[in-house]
Formats: structure tokens, sequence, C-alpha cells
């Protein structure tokens, strides 16, 4: 196929990008970005497109990996990290000092708990946690929005069984 070829076929194919780009982003300006940026590595890596083979879910699945990979560097760079002691706390009878050590071993926990969950419900919940709306979630993974609902309740449930003793010591179950 050649490279005049290879462009016409993608053309053809903007109009339904462009709109499943606003699907994605909500938000006129970025799915226009979005859509740049897809064509851009389309033309930059078409000679790892597989020559009748489909185009268009090629290209969507471009345009995915993308955005995701767009959420989670403005994720990164928008997360606040509070690194004041809270030496404010002292005198205050309602708050305790954080004990840094123990919230340390607690995330480590967490994370290898989360680490344990089979994959489908592992993409799932950390994606919510991430901040993906249900609705998101069931389009990036192209699944119904009951499995996207119905995997984060049985993560949810299998971290907690996990995770009971955290909950018993800090008085956080429902029991």
């Amino acid at each position: 196929m050649t490279k005049l070829e290879f462009s016409l076929m993608v053309q053809s194919e903007s109009h339904p990008l462009r709109n499943y780009a606003y699907q994605l982003t909500r938000n006129v300006e970025d799915a226009n970005d979005l859509l740049q940026e897809t064509m851009l590595k389309a033309f930059t890596y078409h000679n790892k497109f597989s020559e009748g083979t489909n185009l268009k879910g090629w290209l969507y699945t471009i345009m995915k990996n993308s955005f995701i990979n767009n959420y989670r560097r403005l994720m990164k760079r928008n997360t606040f990290i509070d690194t004041t002691d809270n030496t404010y706390y002292l005198d205050s009878p309602n708050h305790a000092v954080d004990n840094r050590a123990e919230s340390k071993f607690m995330m480590k926990d967490m994370m290898e708990a989360i680490e344990t969950l089979p994959y489908d419900l592992r993409k799932t919940f950390t994606m919510n946690y991430k901040g993906f709306k249900y609705h998101e979630i069931a389009e990036i993974l192209n699944i119904p929005i009951g499995t996207v609902k119905t995997r984060i309740f049985v993560a949810r449930r299998l971290l907690r069984k996990k995770l009971w003793a955290y909950g018993q010591a800090y008085g956080m179950t429902a029991e």
C-alpha cells in the first residue's frame, strides 16, 4: 500500500474518529488535539499497519491508548502531595499525628492486595480509582456498564476481606 493510499484511507475515517474523540474528551478542543495526535501516530507508524486488517479498529485503538496515556499524564501532573509536617495537630485532641512507617506498610499491603486481584477486576478497579467514571471505563474496555459496576463491587469486596485487619485496627469495619 502506498503512502497516498494509506493517507486516503485514514482521511476517510477522520469524521467517525472525531466523534469518538469527542465522546472520550467531552471537549471540542481536546477532541481535535486527540484526533491530531491519533493521525500523527497513524502516519508515523503506518508501516506497522497490516494491509487487509481492520484500519478503523487500528485507528480507534491508537486513539483510545493516546487518550488513556494523556489522562494518566494529566493525573500525575495534577496530583498534589502534602509534604508538610503535621505539627499543627500536636495540641488538637481530635486529630492524631500520622505514623509514616505504619502508612508505608499499609500502602504496601494495599498495593499487594490490589495486585492479587484477577486482571479484569484489577484493571476496572484501578481505572475507577484513578478517576474514570463508569461509562468511561465501559467505553474504553468495551464492556457493558453493568459489568463495570459488578467488577468494581467484587474487587472492593475481595479487598475488604484481604485488608480486614486494617479495618479492625482503625475502626473502619461495618460490623
